[in-house]
């Protein structure tokens, strides 16, 4: 490049000698032309193609940004900006729910009873008030109430029971817990080692007597139900938390070790994450999107949920998932928008063809975790306009989408103009998830088509780039990485895999660390391990995700040391139903004689994956979990066929 650019300087001078400046300018002119287009030739070429895509996203983030700023000025909490829509269309549908319509002025209304009752029990600002629910209307209409007092909102996994429910209980620090009655077992399980100062509260669903004429009995102090239908709602204020940047809500997720941690959702957060899939996801005010999600995820709680508060949308609760049920509920609601994730697409695209495959009127799908081999299948079949596939991790800062539909595609990082959206693809060590750093000390972006991390830089001073984490703040600390692009720089490191193509679109590849993705669940091996290891007597237990084919995600698998073959697999499957959730539990079960270990003690598991779950590789012997039987059965070659052939379903 050197030699080119001194040739250029001097053509120019000699055409400047023999004839005239103004030739010499022409000259000039025509050898930088030929000049860029030999060396950034491939630069042009991307530009051009990138440049509809990177500008659409430029337009919709700074939207984003300018909601995100007239919000964070006006310091209102999640509670005030519904109460926006209230005032706009109070009878407009806000949650459909099998057969009832929850308009905008009923949900604010059950929200200021949830108030009142609330402050009666003595809740008051930074208390923290879990809540247990499943997918009902009352849910988030509960957890604004809890906000508009100031109190956070911890949404606990309805899988959870024994210490898994403890831990997620205590690591919260909850003052007050408010769980479904369907619940009531679980937590008579634990009720012996729950902290007494806890008080907990049974919600029943049931339509709520309010009328001033019916006799209204309190059956127990502590049942939600009769409380709220004895409690008049409290007067509408503004909230009393801690504003648009404070805590809302905490969202568990595996992360990549240990039991379930508590991520810190401030409104500013949802507020991000729910414009980013609004603006460039293509949604619209008026759009009914179905929600088979659960709410106490991040994905159906927050980004969708988000879509009502927010943006004033109508959502369509669904209690559970059903494949076969999807687009039928999609017709039934007439919604015009859809919320998956990976899984669920396969099992609807493995449904029989109907014709209401292509009866409904959604236009465009949201989620994360689309395979790209069942993408194009699954878009002709229903007949799905757009797939505004995301990425985000619940406890990040950063969010990217799909803008224009490419296939396989999570979002992208742009070519042109890379430091306008602050995330980056990190060049790293795919084994231990650590950045590599140039001799400077400083980490390196991953090129083209080369694995890389995935990071969000952190910016403390913009609402928007602010990193909440973990409650737990050590957690919290292992998730940053520091001295990124400049020394004293920040960024969230969120331990997956990515790939960014020539054209900057991105593709999820793999993740780091312990974890794995199982039934739509992230499942961390360690949790698991410690699990399994308390009810063996503390043998060693190495947890491990292996693939199965034609099966989404990984499916988990136990090596257990048992030299004296004394484990008893039976009593095994029954110990782990009480303490760990179905999607958790080990389909695959391997006794072995000993287990490896790496010079700092861990257990490896980089050759057990490898192996898999094959007999004809694998000479301990192997389990494997029978759902119609609910016990663990002996794995050979026959049965190994037919999970393979597909003749037998995990």
């Amino acid at each position: 490049m050197l030699l080119a650019l001194s040739a250029l300087a001097a053509a120019g001078a000699v055409t400047w000698l023999y004839d005239s400046w103004q030739t010499s300018l022409q000259v000039m002119a025509i050898i930088i032309a030929v000049y860029i287009v030999i060396f950034f030739y491939r630069w042009i070429y991307v530009a051009i193609l990138t440049a509809p895509r990177d500008l659409k996203a430029l337009y919709c983030y700074l939207k984003i940004l300018w909601l995100t700023r007239t919000l964070n000025k006006k310091n209102w909490s999640m509670p005030d900006i519904f109460h926006e829509h209230v005032k706009k269309h109070p009878n407009k549908a806000c949650f459909l729910f099998e057969e009832e319509t929850w308009s905008f002025q009923k949900v604010e209304e059950f929200s200021l009873r949830v108030s009142a009752v609330l402050k009666k029990q003595g809740v008051k600002k930074d208390d923290v008030v879990a809540v247990m629910m499943s997918n009902c209307p009352e849910l988030p209409s509960t957890w604004l109430g809890i906000a508009r007092v100031g109190g956070v909102s911890p949404l606990i996994n309805t899988n959870q029971t024994g210490n898994t429910l403890l831990h997620s209980i205590n690591i919260a620090h909850c003052n007050c817990v408010i769980y479904g009655s369907e619940f009531e077992a679980a937590f008579q399980e634990i009720s012996k080692e729950l902290d007494p100062k806890i008080k907990l509260f049974k919600f029943t669903r049931r339509p709520l007597n309010t009328s001033p004429d019916s006799v209204k009995v309190v059956d127990s102090p502590d049942d939600f139900t009769s409380l709220l239908e004895t409690t008049p709602p409290a007067p509408w204020t503004l909230s009393e938390g801690g504003g648009f940047n404070g805590k809302l809500l905490y969202i568990y997720t595996s992360g990549t070790t240990g039991l379930p941690k508590a991520a810190v959702i401030s409104s500013s957060r949802m507020v991000f994450m729910t414009s980013g899939v609004y603006h460039l996801g293509g949604l619209t005010k008026s759009d009914v999107i179905y929600c088979p999600m659960p709410l106490y995820h991040s994905a159906g709680g927050c980004i969708t949920i988000g879509q009502a508060c927010i943006f004033g949308c109508t959502i369509a609760i669904k209690a559970k998932f059903s494949a076969s049920n999807y687009f039928k509920d999609c017709i039934k609601y007439k919604a015009t928008a859809a919320h998956y994730i990976g899984e669920m697409c396969r099992y609807i695209l493995a449904t029989p063809p109907s014709p209401t495959d292509k009866q409904h009127k959604v236009r465009v799908v949201y989620g994360n975790g689309m395979r790209p081999a069942i993408w194009t299948d699954f878009v002709k079949r229903f007949n799905i306009k757009r797939v505004s596939e995301f990425y985000g991790a619940t406890e990040g800062n950063a969010n990217i989408v799909n803008v224009n539909n490419r296939t396989g595609s999570i979002g992208f990082v742009s070519r042109i103009i890379p430091g306008v959206y602050p995330i980056a693809i990190l060049k790293v060590d795919q084994e231990t998830g650590e950045p590599i750093r140039n001799s400077k000390g400083l980490c390196m972006l991953a090129k083209p088509n080369e694995p890389g991390v995935f990071i969000g830089k952190i910016n403390p001073n913009l609402p928007s780039r602010a990193y909440l984490g973990y409650v737990d703040k050590s957690a919290s600390e292992k998730k940053i990485v520091r001295d990124v692009f400049s020394y004293g720089d920040s960024a969230f490191i969120s331990g997956d895999i990515l790939v960014a193509d020539e054209l900057g679109y991105l593709y999820f590849r793999d993740r780091t660390g312990d974890t794995f993705r199982w039934r739509g669940e992230n499942v961390s091996t360690t949790e698991v391990e410690a699990a399994i290891s308390r009810v063996i007597d503390q043998r060693d237990a190495v947890v491990y995700g292996v693939e199965v084919p034609n099966t989404e995600g990984r499916a988990g698998m136990c090596g257990i040391v048992d030299v004296n073959e004394t484990l008893d697999v039976d009593k095994l499957a029954k110990d782990l139903e009480k303490d760990l959730p179905k999607y958790a539990r080990p389909i695959f079960i391997r006794i072995m004689t000993s287990v490896d270990m790496t010079g700092t003690f861990k257990m490896r598991k980089v050759d057990l994956v490898k192996e898999g779950f094959n007999p004809a590789v694998v000479k301990d012997k192997l389990f494997y979990f029978d759902p119609q039987k609910n016990k663990y059965i002996t794995l050979d070659q026959e049965v190994y066929n037919k999970i393979e052939s597909g003749q037998i379903r995990l």
